[in-house]
């Protein structure tokens, strides 16, 4: 990134699937990458800011990927892609672009289909014995959410580096 920039403002991407909020949750893990690396300062203010980084949320996808012995679906996955630009409120000129950045992520539906070993697993606020005794429905909801959440945390990372490599 530019050596003087020291400020940046994110904008909320737009939101052009059809997964209503998406952007008010990936906003909030952008900023928090952004934060977290220290780089630059985010501000509240696009005035106040040598950067603005805009986008777009374009793409969600779940789609089943493994079926049990009846064709039930079992595992999804889920896929969320967006473009990304960065650009330098002193000049107004686009300094970084991408399109087609993306995060997927993989998830069980039903308890038997549930490694209780993996490292995601294990990130989440469940208990291995409390699997069983989920319905499945619930189940799904649980590990949905986690993949969502995985994804737009994936999404953030993958657009930091790319911004902050791309030049």
């Amino acid at each position: 990134m530019p050596p003087q920039a020291k400020t940046i403002y994110v904008e909320r991407f737009t939101n052009r699937s059809r997964y209503t909020g998406m952007d008010d949750q990936f906003i909030r893990y952008m900023k928090d990458e952004i934060a977290q690396h220290k780089r630059l300062e985010l501000v509240d203010d696009r005035g106040q800011a040598d950067l603005v980084l805009t986008g777009e949320l374009y793409y969600v996808s779940t789609i089943a990927v493994a079926t049990n012995s009846v064709s039930e679906p079992i595992e999804y996955t889920q896929t969320l892609d967006a473009n990304a630009q960065l650009t330098d409120q002193h000049t107004k000129q686009v300094i970084w672009r991408s399109t087609g950045l993306f995060a997927n992520d993989t998830y069980a539906t039903v308890a038997n289909a549930v490694v209780t070993t993996s490292p995601e697993f294990l990130q989440q606020n469940l208990r291995s014995q409390d699997i069983a005794n989920l319905p499945d429905i619930q189940l799904a909801k649980t590990q949905s959410d986690f993949s969502q959440q995985q994804n737009l945390e994936g999404l953030a990372q993958t657009v930091y580096v790319s911004m902050s490599e791309g030049f």
